[in-house]
C-alpha cells in the first residue's frame, strides 16, 4: 500500500504537534527538533511538520511506498512519460534512510517517491548516490 506524503513548513513545532494530533486523532510517529512526522490511518497520509520561519506553507509532497522497486518502477515510469527526475538515489534526509527519486510540477511544487529503509539521527540530506546526485533536495 502507498500513501501520500505532505510535508508542511510550521513556525511552532510544539503547538502544531498539539494541533495535528487533534486535527487526525493520532499520536506524533517521529519527533526531533524542528520536526515531526505523523502516520494517519485514515485517510492514509504521512504527515510531516517541518519548523522554520515560513509557517503555513507547503514543503513538499510524496508517495511513501513499500519498496524500492516500487521508487524505481516510478522513476522509469516518470522519466518515460518526459517528466525530468532526480533518479534515484539512496539517502539520509528528514531523520530517515530513504530510496528516493524527485520530480517537480509546472508550478514548482517538489513531488518526492520514496520508501524509508531505516531511521536516522539528522535532517540534512547525505546522498549516497546510487544512480544521481545532481538536484537531489532534501525535504523541498
Amino acid at each position: 500500500m502507498s500513501r501520500v506524503q505532505l510535508a508542511i513548513n510550521v513556525t511552532d513545532i510544539d503547538s502544531a504537534v498539539i494541533f495535528y494530533s487533534k486535527l487526525f486523532a493520532t499520536e506524533v510517529n517521529k519527533r526531533k527538533p524542528g520536526y515531526a512526522n505523523f502516520e494517519i490511518a485514515e485517510p492514509p497520509l504521512k504527515l510531516v511538520l517541518i519548523e522554520g520561519p515560513e509557517g503555513g506553507t507547503l514543503n513538499h509532497l510524496g508517495v511513501e511506498t513499500e519498496t524500492t522497486a516500487e521508487v524505481q518502477e516510478a522513476e522509469t515510469r516518470l522519466s518515460e512519460t518526459g517528466l525530468e527526475t532526480t533518479g534515484v538515489d539512496d539517502t539520509v534526509c528528514c531523520f530517515a534512510e530513504k530510496t528516493e527519486t524527485w520530480v517537480t510540477d509546472p508550478d514548482g511544487a517538489k513531488w518526492e517517491w520514496y520508501v524509508k529503509t531505516g531511521d536516522a539521527d539528522q535532517m540534512s540530506l547525505e546522498n549516497r548516490g546510487t544512480e544521481s546526485s545532481e538536484g537531489t533536495a532534501c525535504c523541498g
